[in-house]
């Protein structure tokens, strides 16, 4: 299972997955299924997540590559820009390929051959899958 996340700094994505962590990992490692958390951060920022939680950075696939890859590659709005820089939050400085760019909350389960085989994207960055409901696509197809 791979589940994309905008970065540390982001109050949403560590709420989720937090919760991830204490009611659907142990679920997943008792079926055989990994969990893997994607962001676009840095290797060098802050990742309380780090200890218990794996996380790929820009060492495996530089640029959003895979986010991109699944289309759910996103932008902030001039607007958002402006506000997250007024807080001190540029993103150019924390994203490992130095771009604005996002992944919409997502989450994908994919087989062995890595075949997507189930995805739920959220386009907007305050709303999450809930555990429940990944839990029920694995039922769904059978894992």
């Amino acid at each position: 299972m791979l589940v994309f996340y905008r970065g540390t700094w982001c109050p949403y994505c560590d709420i989720a997955m937090s919760a991830y962590q204490q009611n659907l990992l142990p679920r997943l490692t008792g079926r055989g299924i990994g969990l893997v958390a994607i962001s676009p951060q840095t290797r060098t920022g802050r990742c309380p997540c780090r200890k218990t939680r794996p996380v790929l950075h820009r060492g495996l696939r530089p640029g959003n590559v895979i986010a991109r890859g699944l289309g759910v590659l996103t932008r902030p709005s001039d607007e958002a820009r402006a506000a997250q820089l007024k807080l001190g939050r540029d993103l150019t400085a924390v994203n490992a390929d130095g771009t604005v760019s996002l992944p919409m909350p997502t989450v994908v389960i994919a087989d062995a051959d890595h075949v997507v085989r189930w995805i739920d994207v959220h386009p907007d960055y305050s709303s999450r899958t809930e555990p429940a409901q990944i839990l029920g696509a694995l039922g769904r197809l059978g894992i």
